[in-house]
């Protein structure tokens, strides 16, 4: 009984464990502007429309705003490098994105932990939301 309880516990922790590590894979920041500059990767954010206004990753996608066309977004290549961001290492929101691409059957989803305030504090280069026109 004693080893059918240990192994019990064990398979509960391996378990968690796995659950844990089936987060998305982290990026550095070297790594992703080496797929941005090759021109292979497809970078999402998470942050709300009004942060992405005023400053984002060049090329990244709005998630708010387009969350219900994101397929179109997308590329056709299921295996596509396909990056989600928010806020910082504390921050949990790029899951939401990561997710969803998962979901339509994306398998080289990656997070940039990091996030925005890596980014900056990288003294990477960010843009602004082009302005509609009136």
């Amino acid at each position: 009984m004693k080893k059918l309880l240990a192994t019990l516990a064990c398979a509960a922790v391996a378990l968690a464990t796995s659950a844990v590590a089936g987060e998305y894979p982290d990026i550095s920041i070297s790594e992703l502007k080496e797929a941005i500059k090759a021109g292979n990767v497809t970078v999402i954010d998470v942050n709300g429309s009004a942060s992405f206004a005023n400053g984002h990753i060049p090329g990244a996608i709005d998630f708010r705003a387009n969350s219900k066309e994101i397929a179109s977004l997308l590329p056709s290549e299921k295996g596509a490098l396909v990056v989600a961001y928010c806020g910082g290492p504390s921050c949990n929101a790029y899951k939401a994105a990561a997710k969803a691409a998962e979901d339509l059957g994306y398998t080289n989803v990656k997070h940039l932990s990091a996030g925005i305030s890596g980014w900056l504090q990288a003294g990477e280069a960010t843009e602004k939301a082009k302005k509609a026109d009136s």
